[in-house]
């Protein structure tokens, strides 16, 4: 069986997003509308400036008592994330996403186009499967070059 692509396994093909000066508020409220668990923030020019994700919220804004009624998206947002082709394989976005610790990928095309946003909950077992093969690999042949 051939492996899915980030773009064919994401449920979700429209991109959610809000401006750099949208409040965490407003994200917030279109996070939950979309049932989503992180929305980009794009700028008035088309291009990604950054992620806010459930987490962000929590450890960014709830943790630290801010108001999400004044907190703007751009002062507690993840800035120019790690971002995917369409044609990267699960396997592989979920292995990067166990190495660096994060839940969302952006899936930009070459041409730029933001196509939407690849989560973890999009992969099978079989695919976090081999994601998590391919990590303990990675830390073998790591441990073994020194």
């Amino acid at each position: 069986m051939t492996e899915r692509t980030v773009f064919q396994s994401i449920a979700q093909r429209h991109v959610v997003s809000l401006s750099p000066q949208a409040s965490v508020w407003d994200a917030a409220c279109i996070m939950t509308k979309e049932n989503c668990g992180s929305i980009l923030v794009i700028d008035g020019t088309g291009v990604i400036q950054g992620i806010l994700t459930e987490r962000d919220l929590m450890t960014r804004v709830v943790a630290k008592a801010l108001d999400p009624k004044t907190t703007t998206a751009a002062e507690v947002m993840t800035r120019n994330p790690q971002n995917v082709s369409p044609e990267t394989r699960v396997a592989e976005a979920v292995l990067i996403m166990i190495e660096r610790g994060f839940r969302h990928l952006p899936i930009i095309a070459s041409s730029g186009k933001i196509l939407g946003v690849f989560s973890i909950r999009d992969a099978l077992p079989r695919e976090i499967g081999n994601a998590k093969s391919l990590a303990e690999f990675n830390d073998q042949v790591n441990d073994a070059l020194g």
